[in-house]
């Protein structure tokens, strides 16, 4: 906010760039910048758009290996592999280890009148507009390593479900070395969600619960794949080149990064770009 205020007369649209769990604190700051005022409209499409970032246009978010479901059930905290009683001992340990973010991601942090952090974050609510947040920008896009992320799982970076995954193409996409795919995501209209206490664990509720907020918003999921990297367990450092040294087989994820929001601009003024990441 500080930046904003400093270069009101020149900054007119923000973009948010965000590395794992950096991408959750980004859409919760989203919620509190948020404001439903109506952008003007473009000479190009003469259609308002609802809602401002820091007073500013949001055109931009962007998520690199970010655990937006969180880390608890299958797979999505990768170097417990997968085992059932790692992954269920896990969860009560983690606050221990690492407090109430721990808690948050293994959405234990619940309490009888409200639920989870992460959970109330893939809707609007008292506590803020989630939903309308990321909504007010022209592009949602989220990358992810389908695997050898020791850190983040391949379905909760990519906001889907365990049946929707398939097996990933093994070639990069031309001039994206490590980008094997992309896949554009309409967004999916709110609806009651069929009856399933009877049939899964809490945790899977409140997962599909989740994922159904989160579609209410379009999303474009790039798969980002380092099987073929010297060294490929590195990916969840890889994806956003941590070191230019030891981290520089992401540099063709880097460059689809660079290439899409060149793509962007074209179309708008240069937005300032948040950065986060932890």
């Amino acid at each position: 906010m500080l930046v904003v205020k400093r270069r009101e007369h020149t900054l007119k649209k923000i973009s948010f760039l965000a590395h794992s769990l950096g991408g959750l604190i980004a859409r919760y700051a989203l919620a509190l910048l948020y404001s439903d005022d109506l952008v003007a409209a473009s000479a190009t499409t003469n259609i308002k758009q609802k809602g401002l970032i820091a007073g500013l246009e949001p055109i931009n978010f962007i998520t690199l290996a970010t655990p937006h479901l969180g880390v608890r059930g299958k797979k999505q905290l990768p170097f417990l592999f997968g085992v059932p009683i790692l992954e269920k001992l896990a969860a009560p340990i983690a606050s221990f280890v690492v407090g109430q973010t721990g808690r948050q991601l293994f959405l234990t942090d619940g309490k009888p009148n409200k639920p989870p952090l992460l959970l109330r974050m893939a809707s609007d609510s008292d506590d803020g507009n989630f939903i309308s947040a990321l909504s007010a920008f022209k592009c949602r896009v989220l990358y992810a390593n389908v695997s050898y992320d020791h850190m983040v799982g391949w379905r909760t970076s990519s906001i889907r479900r365990e049946t929707e995954l398939c097996k990933p193409p093994r070639r990069s996409l031309d001039g994206y070395k490590h980008v094997v795919d992309m896949e554009y995501c309409p967004a999916v209209p709110s609806q009651n969600a069929p009856s399933m206490q009877n049939t899964l664990e809490y945790h899977e509720i409140m997962e599909e619960e989740m994922i159904r907020g989160l579609q209410q918003v379009s999303w474009k999921k790039v798969d980002v794949s380092f099987h073929s990297a010297f060294w490929p367990f590195l990916a969840h450092n890889n994806i956003h080149v941590k070191n230019e040294w030891f981290h520089n087989a992401g540099a063709g994820v880097i460059t689809h990064v660079a290439d899409h929001i060149k793509q962007q601009e074209k179309q708008q003024e240069r937005p300032l770009f948040i950065t986060a990441s932890l």
